[in-house]
């Protein structure tokens, strides 16, 4: 099973920079990037609700199952 993290897009849907999300979260911008390229094994719900409060969106638009993709961080 493989999830694809789609931070980045919604990232540039809103045009909101990384710096800022970062910030807003409270995670550094290092760790937001491992999250970005979906390097991390896991995401708090805490960490993941307050992303989603401030782009304004749901889990399901900053994750997607992708079947049969291997995410190289397995």
């Amino acid at each position: 099973m493989t999830i694809e993290v789609t931070l980045d897009v919604m990232l540039a849907v809103r045009k909101v920079k990384s710096k800022d999300l970062a910030a807003h979260v409270g995670i550094t911008d290092a760790n937001l990037s491992l999250l970005k390229s979906g390097k991390v094994k896991g995401i708090r719900f805490e960490t993941l609700s307050k992303i989603c409060e401030y782009l304004d969106c749901t889990p399901g638009d900053l994750l997607r199952y992708a079947p049969g993709v291997s995410s190289g961080a397995d």
